[in-house]
């Protein structure tokens, strides 16, 4: 089979387009045939050398949507033709979805939405589970107050679906010049463009100076210390992207409480896969009744083209996630 390689850490150039020996099936496994795989910002830290990638040289890419054409012994759920959708690979010990075929463990895996094509599914999975498992951890409900900060990047444009479906009122942060229409659409009922408020003017003005009863950050770094002063009392943060240094002073001040999700941990220590599937099943169910939809930007890339649709996702001008078509 055809597959996108990457021989070692470091630039695109070191990704190389070659033939590669197809997976053989395993009990409790599907093989599929890979249509689409989009490229999530870990995909591009393992590429530079965060250690959580397979053994090189491999394929990277976490996600994928495609056709099983082959069921391993013990699988239940799934038949040879149904068409599925995932974040099933791409770290230690999973060979990446950047191929034309991609062995999957079933519990990671849930049908696909039959509204959506291959692109679009194979957009979803990583960032809707990291939605889903963050809002779950903060316990946002009806009458919450919910700011969503990164509005507009892959976990972003999901989550606030989300909790506008859980019935929070939702607020969410953009950076400069920007198209509030996705978002207004989706049911945010506030959208702020930090380039031109502070988090002091913005707490004022959307909740009178008490601050947000739950602030997801999907950006990290200095973002998340927004997060921590945009907080009310006994509000709580939930946070993907938290390796990094930060004062907590401003959560013990205010009795908030701070949850951190790394989704890729069922992937990486086997514990917990199946709840990856079952919230992969409840999202279909969303999407079928037009509740969610991705946000997938337009530019189009071929398997060979892998490492180009990493620099477009690096330059910051994609609107949208981006994916690589491979069938």
């Amino acid at each position: 089979m055809k597959a996108l390689i990457l021989k070692e850490t470091g630039t695109v150039d070191n990704f190389e387009y070659v033939e590669i020996e197809k997976p053989a099936i395993k009990p409790g496994y599907v093989l599929v045939e890979v249509h689409a795989s989009s490229i999530n910002q870990i995909d591009i830290k393992i590429r530079q050398g965060l250690p959580i990638g397979p053994a090189l040289p491999s394929p990277l890419g976490c996600d994928m949507a495609g056709v099983v054409t082959e069921v391993g012994e013990g699988v239940t759920g799934f038949k040879v033709g149904d068409e599925v959708y995932g974040c099933v690979a791409g770290v230690k010990g999973n060979s990446g979805a950047l191929a034309e075929f991609i062995l999957a463990d079933a519990d990671l895996l849930a049908h696909k939405p039959s509204n959506l094509s291959m692109k679009q599914a194979a957009a979803m999975p990583l960032v809707a589970i990291a939605a889903w498992e963050a809002l779950e951890r903060a316990q946002v409900k009806a009458q919450d107050h919910v700011l969503i900060q990164g509005a507009l990047g892959g976990v972003g444009h999901i989550a606030v679906q989300l909790a506008v479906q859980l019935g929070a009122t939702v607020s969410a942060t953009v950076l400069g010049e920007h198209d509030d229409t996705f978002l207004k659409n989706a049911g945010v009922a506030n959208v702020i463009d930090v380039s031109q408020a502070s988090v002091q003017e913005y707490v004022e003005q959307y909740t009178n100076g008490k601050g947000f009863d739950v602030v997801f950050d999907t950006v990290g770094g200095a973002n998340l210390d927004r997060a921590f002063e945009g907080i009310g009392l006994n509000g709580r943060v939930a946070a993907i992207a938290a390796r990094s240094t930060h004062d907590l002073s401003p959560l013990h001040a205010k009795s908030a409480s701070l949850h951190v999700v790394f989704m890729l941990l069922p992937m990486l220590n086997g514990a917990g896969r199946a709840a990856h599937g079952v919230i992969l099943k409840q999202l279909t169910e969303l999407v079928e009744a037009g509740k969610v939809r991705p946000l997938v930007d337009d530019q189009h890339f071929t398997l060979a083209q892998g490492g180009q649709a990493q620099s477009y996702l690096e330059s910051g001008k994609a609107h949208g996630k981006v994916v690589v078509s491979i069938k």
